[in-house]
């Protein structure tokens, strides 16, 4: 692949910013593998600050704020969209990336995209176009993500996609296969526990704000009674709101100051002297292990009592029913597509091409498209 770097880079001020900032196992932005499209470097932009706001700056990203993240729109404005979840990860991994003296530039480019091709609908809506494509490979949001960043974002005239550097697809692609040969880089191992940490949190809150669980069961469970009883301020008489939000804030504090704590240890043992040290060692940050069971605790109780709310499920049933439907109304009638998807017939045949078109829509765009042409379906 040809690298977009060249010995008069524009790269300069980069290069000395991260030697001076960055630990040696960190990526490092003269080590991109560079684009699939050659360009010259930006002056005063890096080659994963470039990423970031290519990124920030898609359609796709700018939709997510549509998608729901657990909760529908219906249940009220106050919890997450799937943009707000990008947008915590984000800070989330950005703060344990500077505490390791990772790539901080990387991290933030990986975390706005590691959600970018989420359906409507959360899981549900992944989980109806996977059944819709079992014969066709089923459908994966990762595997989406890519088909975005390459083909479907159109900004350049010279060149489909986003033209995003190796590092930031490799690091989808890792998503993608856990069990890839390939090592991941650090800053890709950081994207993935800051995501576990985040959602935990929110999940958290959003599940208590929206009335679907109480305090009290809550406070049952080893790391919300431990996060409460460390928290600097006397909740003693503190109202429920307050116990809330100070639940939230302990829960990523703690998670993410014993990740640090932990993993800094480990890296001072090692002494990588390089990112590629890191990868052929196939080093991987973990969570701390004395808070791997009472997370798992945690995340089983979010499964069983919130994702699984009979609320949740019947609005999960009625957008899979709904998916379903418009799926098979647009494979039968490929006229209703827009023209840019009838082109992508050609190339990936109508399933796919019905199925990125679905995947593409915001919650409400896709209960009018709904409502517009397949009612009478129903």
């Amino acid at each position: 692949m040809p690298n977009d770097h060249g010995p008069q880079s524009g790269l300069a001020d980069t290069v000395q910013r991260e030697t001076a900032l960055l630990a040696p196992y960190a990526m490092r932005s003269s080590d991109s593998l560079g684009r699939t499209h050659a360009e010259p470097d930006h002056p005063y932009r890096g080659p994963f600050q470039r990423d970031r706001d290519r990124i920030l700056h898609s359609a796709a990203y700018r939709r997510l704020s549509g998608k729901m993240q657990v909760f529908t729109g219906e249940m009220g404005d106050y919890h997450r969209t799937r943009l707000t979840h990008t947008q915590e990860v984000a800070s989330i991994a950005r703060t344990i990336a500077r505490g390791l003296r990772l790539n901080e530039d990387l991290v933030e480019a990986l975390a706005l995209f590691h959600d970018i091709g989420h359906p409507p609908f959360g899981h549900a809506g992944e989980d109806a176009l996977s059944e819709c494509l079992v014969d066709n490979g089923g459908f994966s949001h990762n595997q989406y993500a890519l088909v975005i960043a390459e083909t479907l974002e159109t900004r350049y005239h010279t060149f489909p996609g986003l033209n995003l550097t190796r590092e930031v697809l490799d690091g989808q692609y890792s998503r993608i296969n856990h069990a890839c040969a390939t090592p991941s880089l650090l800053e890709t191992q950081v994207v993935e526990l800051a995501d576990s940490i985040t959602y935990n949190a929110h999940d958290t809150d959003d599940a208590l704000k929206l009335g679907l669980v109480e305090l009290n069961q809550l406070t049952e469970l080893p790391l919300i009674a431990a996060t409460l009883e460390k928290s600097a301020t006397d909740l003693s008489a503190a109202p429920a709101r307050q116990i809330r939000k100070a639940m939230v804030y302990g829960l990523v504090d703690r998670q993410v100051s014993q990740l640090l704590q932990y993993n800094i240890r480990r890296l001072v043992t090692e002494d990588f002297r390089s990112a590629q040290d890191a990868g052929n060692a196939s080093f991987q940050l973990q969570m701390d292990p004395d808070l791997a069971e009472p997370k798992r605790e945690l995340e089983q109780f979010l499964f069983q009592s919130v994702y699984r709310h009979p609320r949740l499920l019947e609005v999960r049933q009625q957008a899979q029913n709904r998916l379903r439907t418009m799926f098979e109304g647009y494979v039968s009638n490929p006229d209703l597509l827009p023209a840019r998807f009838q082109q992508r017939i050609g190339d990936v045949g109508i399933q796919r091409a019905a199925a990125e078109y679905l995947a593409g829509m915001t919650d409400r765009y896709c209960d009018q498209q709904f409502h517009i042409h397949f009612t009478r379906l129903t």
